[in-house]
């Protein structure tokens, strides 16, 4: 058996990690693989990059002149299926491709042509959308029927909509292929089973995190920062703007009391320009163990996420033994219970002010409880169960 990923990246970001761990369990049971990618470098033997960066930008200017994002690429589409055609693969398992990695209906004619088994993981809603990988936002379900009109459409074209012509053209690559439907959450296998999608074979794999460097780990973090008699509230991501709640941290900063500290992880030189002198701002850590530290110094991790499928995030809060407060958007909520943390609808400020107050100053949640729900998380046995798909 032979099994060919693609994706934008290979080893880097979150889909990239997934490619790469898919890959080692694949190469651990003796089966050949690959992983094609576009974007960045990677050093894997079994990665092939089949198109230069500066060709990826080319391609996405061309989206944004003309709209017609996915269905560009066509050059490295062409080499892409050169390679998979010497390669011959039993099962192509697709991840991220609206990176203006692949043209959509050139790929799918291969896969059609060689009824190739053929499984593609949805890390975001952009799969049965015109343009958008999300829309709670927007508050729109145009895609439910047929997109048209698109609200966003500036975000992907300077000018021309092309979201029903989009539409169209991704509800007929996918006829006449054996096509299974991977969903990171069950909020997204919901969707999908909405979608032009539904009638597809779906199935729910959740995401996983490297349980050997998300753990408690010990650091002097707080004495680094002069926080010792402080109430640690973590925010963590890597586009902080208004969808990942930037605004509501602003919010919280004004609110709460001197003893507590806001700590923001993955800002930038533009996002530090909006915070005040009492948010303190790391813009990289230097690997995901002085990430885990953090994690652990913390008190309460808060993920005000408006949009989302299923947030590694939460996860390595959790896994670090430390309880989340979080917005009820996509998959967000599936990963906390009663002894991990609490829920709030989005928006809801004040109760998320109140949420944080909560856990910061009450004895009710359990270090040893929330590092059991942890075990739940572990990535080898997340990702063992794509194998098992190809498997049978």
């Amino acid at each position: 058996m032979r099994v060919a990923q693609i994706n934008v990246t290979c080893g880097a970001g979150s889909t990239g990690k997934i490619c790469l761990e898919v890959s080692k369990l694949l190469t651990e049971r003796g089966v050949e693989n690959r992983i094609y990618y576009t974007s960045g470098k990677s050093d894997y033997p079994l990665g092939v990059k089949y198109a230069s960066d500066k060709y990826i930008k080319l391609q996405a200017l061309k989206s944004r002149i003309f709209g017609k994002y996915g269905f560009n690429s066509k050059s490295a589409t062409k080499k892409l299926i050169k390679h998979l055609e010497e390669f011959k693969p039993d099962i192509i398992q697709l991840h991220n491709l609206h990176g203006h990695n692949v043209h959509l209906g050139m790929l799918f004619d291969y896969i059609r042509k060689n009824n190739i088994k053929t499984f593609w993981t949805f890390h975001d809603c952009w799969t049965f959308t015109g343009y958008c990988p999300h829309y709670a936002m927007v508050k729109c379900d145009k895609w439910r029927d047929g997109c048209h009109a698109c609200v966003r459409r500036r975000e992907f074209s300077w000018f021309f909509d092309k979201s029903d012509w989009l539409f169209n053209e991704k509800k007929s690559i996918t006829e006449g292929v054996d096509l299974t439907v991977i969903c990171p959450s069950e909020w997204m296998a919901k969707q999908v089973n909405q979608s032009f999608l539904g009638n597809f074979k779906i199935q729910v794999i959740n995401n996983g995190i490297d349980l050997g460097v998300f753990k408690p780990t010990e650091s002097d973090f707080r004495e680094k920062y002069v926080l010792e008699n402080k109430k640690i509230v973590l925010g963590v991501a890597f586009d902080w703007g208004i969808r990942k709640g930037l605004d509501v941290f602003l919010e919280l900063a004004k609110r709460l009391p001197k003893d507590y500290q806001i700590v923001l992880v993955g800002t930038n030189d533009e996002v530090d320009k909006r915070l005040p002198d009492n948010i303190i701002s790391i813009h990289r850590t230097a690997n995901q163990r002085e990430l885990a530290e953090i994690y652990t110094a913390s008190d309460v991790f808060v993920n005000a996420t408006r949009e989302d499928t299923y947030p590694t995030v939460n996860m390595e809060a959790i896994a670090c033994g430390t309880p989340v407060v979080t917005f009820e958007t996509g998959g967000s909520p599936e990963m906390i219970d009663e002894k991990t943390g609490i829920c709030i609808e989005a928006d809801n400020i004040d109760k998320l002010e109140k949420a944080i107050r909560k856990i910061c100053n009450q004895e009710e949640f359990s270090s040893s409880e929330i590092l059991e729900k942890a075990k739940d998380f572990d990535s080898i046995t997340s990702f063992k169960k794509y194998i098992d798909n190809y498997c049978n």
